[in-house]
């Protein structure tokens, strides 16, 4: 019995490297004993009726762990990758009651899967080297992570320096506009904004877009923890700071310019605006993520 469904996991894994399960296949090969190999299930609903863009990157993230395990020298026949979707398996995600995806699940080769087995997806992301460490710990299976050659970045790289090149051989007669400091200052501004907002905890992380509820539909993107975000949650925060420093911009224009004094008050007003409407916006985030913290302003 064992030696039987150990071969069919190695007959099915030669040829995906991720096998796909119903409920039938689940309860068989993952949660019936005899067994003698660990299994990581993903949990997950690709269908494009659940319109579940997370899904779909930790998908792939999920493809590019399982094929650099089945193709590196330490493959044995102790791990397997498997994936459960929704549409395939619904009466799985009852059984365990699971009413989010993507969910990564450990199960023991021996023994029932604990609390630890479950992936924190939340908090630490689904990039492949993260699931690796994770897999690691539960396993003691270490997993080289190879990711297929990407140019992208190569390319891009390349494209902005002939840009830049091309504009100071156009303008090489007249470079006063490198001295621009209107100029310098507007692309400080935009990386000191991508950095406050999280942008380089995204790249590190690699943490979905936002959260789709199953069960209701409904979208989050502000994460309800300090301890992660989202994407769009860093984009919000990009533009609350950028509109507060709009609004800090127009108020030292009104103090320091000479013009029109009717003029000057309406920027003033309109700076005064920005400063307090976005400021207690980006407040009350930081307060739905830091439970317990007292303060507010205008919005709660």
């Amino acid at each position: 019995m064992l030696a039987e469904k150990v071969d069919q996991m190695m007959e099915w894994s030669s040829r995906r490297s991720v096998i796909r399960m119903n409920g039938d296949k689940f309860r068989r090969f993952v949660k019936a004993p005899p067994r003698n190999y660990s299994v990581i299930v993903m949990f997950t609903a690709l269908q494009p009726q659940r319109q579940c863009s997370v899904c779909r990157q930790a998908n792939e993230e999920y493809q590019v762990l399982a094929n650099s395990w089945r193709y590196s020298s330490a493959f044995s026949n102790k791990l397997f990758f498997t994936v459960v979707d929704y549409d395939e398996g619904a009466d799985v995600f009852q059984q365990l009651n699971m009413n989010s995806a993507p969910t990564f699940m450990h199960f023991p080769a021996k023994g029932k899967p604990k609390r630890a087995d479950t992936f924190d997806l939340q908090r630490i992301g689904f990039a492949s080297e993260q699931l690796a460490k994770w897999i690691a710990d539960r396993t003691d299976v270490q997993i080289r992570v190879f990711r297929p050659p990407n140019y992208s970045g190569t390319i891009a790289l390349a494209l902005l320096v002939s840009l830049v090149g091309g504009l100071l051989y156009l303008r090489r007669n007249n470079l006063e506009f490198i001295y621009n400091k209107t100029g310098w200052a507007m692309a400080a501004l935009c990386v000191v904004f991508a950095m406050t907002s999280g942008q380089m905890w995204n790249h590190i992380r690699g943490p979905p877009y936002a959260h789709k509820n199953p069960q209701n539909g409904q979208v989050s993107y502000i994460h309800g923890s300090s301890q992660a975000q989202y994407v769009a949650e860093s984009h919000i925060i990009l533009l609350l700071n950028a509109a507060i420093t709009m609004g800090m911009v127009l108020l030292n224009e009104a103090a320091t310019s000479k013009g029109d004094v009717g003029k000057r008050r309406i920027i003033c007003l309109v700076g005064l605006g920005l400063v307090v409407f976005f400021f207690s916006f980006l407040l009350s985030i930081f307060r739905s993520k830091y439970h317990g913290y007292p303060y507010s302003f205008l919005i709660k």
